[in-house]
């Protein structure tokens, strides 16, 4: 089965509006993330610079360079997050007839909601950088998009967001209390590096 990322857009979007739980908010907010980090390295792409200054070019190209790997790694976060769903559901599925069966069922369950709380950190991480990649396209970039410049922030805002959001749907559910107070953590200081991120980069477009 290809890839959800590589389905035309149309499937894209039917396969999250199915009635399944995955792919679900997890990857629509991966998603998001790759979207805003696409338009962060389109306004970064543009040939004409703010002023023309052989100064805003090279900070430019910078930015292309450097979003152009977080953009990549939130698209394929979009799979990764679904899989990491599926492996909770499966881990559920398992026989829970014997003590040991019990334990492995749930070292099983333990594991894949770990592993979906790091996929949505992850996105929150990348969502971040891109940010900070956002603030010099915004200084330097073609005021002329300065719009498409500010829907990517948006769309980053909205990715880290969403991706907050399955970080608490999971922390109640796992039992290692030093997993679940770093996973927190890390959640909050990435909102408000976002957060921070965002208002010097809308400061710079005006």
């Amino acid at each position: 089965m290809a890839l959800l990322i590589d389905r035309p857009a149309r499937e894209l979007l039917d396969a999250i509006a199915a009635p399944t739980a995955a792919p679900g908010g997890g990857a629509t907010a991966a998603l998001a993330g790759a979207l805003g980090a696409s338009l962060v390295l389109m306004v970064a792409s543009l040939p004409k610079t703010r002023t023309g200054s052989a100064e805003e070019r090279d900070a430019l190209d910078a930015v292309a360079r450097a979003v152009g790997p977080l953009r990549d790694r939130l698209a394929a976060l979009v799979d990764e997050d679904t899989a990491a769903y599926d492996s909770v559901v499966q881990a559920y599925r398992l026989p829970k007839g014997t003590d040991a069966e019990k334990q492995r069922r749930q070292d099983a369950v333990q594991a894949g909601l770990r592993r979906s709380t790091d996929v949505p950190l992850e996105v929150m991480r990348l969502s971040e950088a891109s940010g900070q990649q956002a603030i010099v396209a915004a200084r330097s970039g073609n005021p002329a998009a300065a719009s498409d410049l500010g829907v990517g922030l948006e769309m980053l805002h909205t990715a880290s967001a969403g991706a907050a959001l399955n970080v608490k749907a999971n922390l109640g559910q796992i039992r290692d209390g030093d997993y679940a107070a770093y996973a927190s953590a890390e959640m909050r200081r990435l909102e408000s590096a976002l957060d921070r991120a965002f208002g010097h980069a809308r400061e710079a477009l005006g």
